[in-house]
Parts: C-alpha cells; structure tokens; sequence
C-alpha cells in the first residue's frame, strides 16, 4: 500500500522558517522524482519544487527560489522541504507528490497545512 504522510506544517509570523517532511512508503522510493506542491484557497494547486531521483537535482518554482530547499534521503525514504524567509503569499496547503520515470504512476499525500500570518 503506498502512502505518502506530511508533517512539519503549522502557523509561522512572516519572515519565520518551517521544515516540511515526507515520509513514504509502498514503492520503489529511489526510482521516484519528488515533488512538493500546494494550493492556496480558491487557486490552482501549484508545483513548489521538485527533485529527480537518481541524480537528486532540485528545481524551484520562481516564487521560492533561494528561500526553499527540497532534499531527499533514499535510505529513510525521506523528502523534506526547508522553507526560510516566509510570506503570508506562501500560506497553503502543502503536498507531497511522487512521480515514476514514466510518468505513468503518482502518488499524493494528504496535505499539511501552512499559515504565514502575524
């Protein structure tokens, strides 16, 4: 059964850090491109960052470049995401995804919340 379980959300003042983890279980973790995303109330989900699974590259979307870092460990199964310098903009609801070479297979989390508010 494959399961993907959030944690690490929670309500920050701006300028404030959060550290969001992913713990997975059920598939082949290594072989998996993991993404973070979220969606805003009333707004599309979004694609915050993603890292390949072989080579571990990371990519950003332009609205959190150099104050998000997505890691991964393949040995505990982990994909965390350290976010630095946060907005009230960055108040969402925050998803792990995985994703197969292929393309063919994806898997969600259920989501933890964030709240960048003083």
């Amino acid at each position: 059964q494959v399961q993907l379980v959030e944690s690490g959300g929670g309500l920050v003042q701006p300028g404030g850090s959060l550290r969001l983890s992913c713990a997975a279980s059920g598939f082949t973790f290594s072989s998996y491109a993991m993404s973070w995303y979220r969606q805003a109330p009333g707004k599309v989900r979004e694609l915050v960052a993603t890292i390949t699974s072989i080579a571990g590259s990371p990519n950003y979307a332009d609205s959190v470049k150099g104050r998000f870092t997505i890691s991964r460990d393949n040995a505990k199964n982990t994909v965390d995401l350290q976010m630095n310098s946060l907005k009230p903009g960055d108040t969402a609801v925050y998803y792990c995804n995985a994703q197969s070479l292929s393309g063919y297979w994806r898997y969600w989390g259920q989501g933890t919340q964030v709240t960048v508010s003083s």
